[in-house]
């Protein structure tokens, strides 16, 4: 299971799209493009668990770019991750040579950026993040979130690397020159960071965030911030990611470039992952989600409106995009496209 959706995620044509300059993917569209990863082997999660697995996924990866010690240290962040799943696949070349590609990819993409753009990535995926307060117990016992679903910034530890410890004022004159020092105290215990982590394709990140949270044994639930409300039954399992979802997505690319889309195959069977303690914990879950967490798609019958197509060709008209040649559409023309290919 781990290899196929290692095999997928980290799949060339895949990867190529990822790495293509483009805005920021929109909340609808990522939570699809999860589902397709995580439905990519044999193993099946129905909704319920499906909402639970994405929560975690965010909520962590929340944490963990609220608290970077600097911008820069997102890339190290991400370096911990693919270590970690270099360590699952290391007795399969193939795939571990896949995770090292991406992994140089990376390393010639953002090594070069200024500490202003990392600060801009990071602005950026925290906006993204900003409206999800979902509490995770884990977080709740080490007392890094509270009850209201917010994170809980340290006053202690080692402050960034390249930065000083506070308590020191320096006064300058107008040549430069240092003409006074005064100290103040402060509320939290900081001390120097010992070395700067690797940014290299092998080496010690330093930085924990983004390495194994689970490596305690404890028990891992999410609760909804806010009060609960009551939603219609949801308990049907979900053999396969939702359709609706990957057909709104797919609708300009259609429109744009004519793109054949491969249907699903059907028939295929695997074991099904439930990330609560019973069936029926799950089921309760399923009902009491909040609505405004809900991710349900609506279907556009765009090709089905004359008038609407109508519009839609005059505004096609007016862009420079050049007709493809008939027959030369191709698997992973688009991103979901693709993965239906893989």
């Amino acid at each position: 299971v781990m290899n196929d959706i290692i095999t997928t995620m980290f799949n060339r044509k895949f990867m190529e799209e990822l790495f293509k300059p483009q805005d920021l993917y929109s909340k609808k569209a990522l939570r699809t493009v999860y589902d397709r990863l995580a439905h990519a082997s044999i193993m099946r999660l129905n909704q319920a668990s499906m909402d639970k697995l994405y929560d975690l996924m965010t909520m962590a990866f929340k944490y963990q770019v609220l608290l970077c010690p600097r911008p820069r240290d997102i890339l190290l962040v991400t370096f911990n991750h693919l270590d970690a799943i270099k360590d699952f696949i290391s007795d399969s070349p193939g795939i571990l040579n896949q995770v090292d590609e991406t992994f140089r990819r990376l390393i010639e993409t953002y090594n070069c950026l200024s500490d202003g753009e990392f600060q801009l990535i990071r602005q950026t995926l925290l906006i993204f993040f900003q409206d999800m307060h979902i509490r995770v117990s884990i977080f709740l016992k080490d007392k890094v979130q509270n009850s209201n679903g917010r994170f809980v910034l340290p006053i202690s530890g080692p402050v960034p690397w390249g930065t000083e410890v506070p308590g020191l004022i320096r006064i300058f004159n107008h040549k430069g020159v240092e003409v006074k020092r005064t100290e103040f105290t402060t509320a939290g215990n900081y001390v120097t960071p010992q070395r700067e982590g690797s940014f290299e394709l092998y080496g010690d990140r330093v930085l924990k965030l983004g390495t194994n949270m689970y490596s305690v044994t404890r028990p891992v639930e999410t609760h909804m911030s806010g009060s609960s409300k009551n939603l219609a039954s949801q308990a049907k399992e979900n053999i396969a990611p939702n359709p609706l979802a990957k057909e709104e997505l797919n609708l300009l690319a259609r429109l744009l470039g004519g793109l054949d889309i491969q249907k699903p195959a059907g028939g295929e069977t695997g074991f099904r992952l439930n990330l609560f303690t019973t069936d029926e914990e799950e089921e309760h879950a399923a009902q009491t989600r909040p609505e405004e967490l809900s991710y349900k798609v609506i279907n556009i019958e765009a090709t089905q409106e004359p008038g609407r197509r109508a519009e839609l060709s005059r505004i096609l008209g007016e862009l420079d995009v050049a007709e493809p040649r008939p027959g030369s559409a191709e698997k992973g023309e688009d991103l979901l496209a693709l993965m239906d290919g893989l």
